[in-house]
């Protein structure tokens, strides 16, 4: 592949999705709650927002990692320490019942699989880059 290789887009991809959705939980907090987290219990707009300026952090540095590779490894590594705890939050609700099971299977697209491909990425960003 390219420079713009599979890792190139798949942080692009992610990280422009975690800024869109980060900005809407600033910006936009009680319709996002209503459609995505209304299961979770009450809205809490200073709370949504708070998550949603984690959600963007985490996107930028999804994007920067995307753009400089020689900081892929520690800027991959911030974007997936939150996305991989988000992730496990989630396990967590559903391990003590606050969320039914089928969660796992509504997160996977949208928490567990973007997380795991952070950390994939990161882990393998600490290597040098192959020809």
């Amino acid at each position: 592949m390219n420079a713009r290789g599979a890792t190139w887009w798949a942080l692009m991809i992610l990280g422009v999705a975690f800024v869109a959705n980060g900005l809407t939980m600033l910006f936009v907090p009680e319709p996002w709650f209503a459609r995505v987290a209304a299961a979770t219990g009450a809205f809490n707009p200073h709370l949504v927002r708070d998550v949603g300026v984690a959600y963007a952090a985490s996107g930028i540095a999804a994007l920067w990692a995307a753009r400089t590779p020689a900081w892929r490894a520690p800027l991959a590594a911030m974007s997936a320490l939150f996305q991989a705890g988000h992730a496990l939050i989630h396990v967590f609700d559903v391990l003590t019942g606050a969320l039914p099971p089928f969660h796992l299977i509504e997160d996977f697209p949208v928490i567990y699989l973007p997380s795991a491909i952070l950390v994939v990425i990161a882990l393998r960003s600490r290597e040098p880059e192959r020809a």
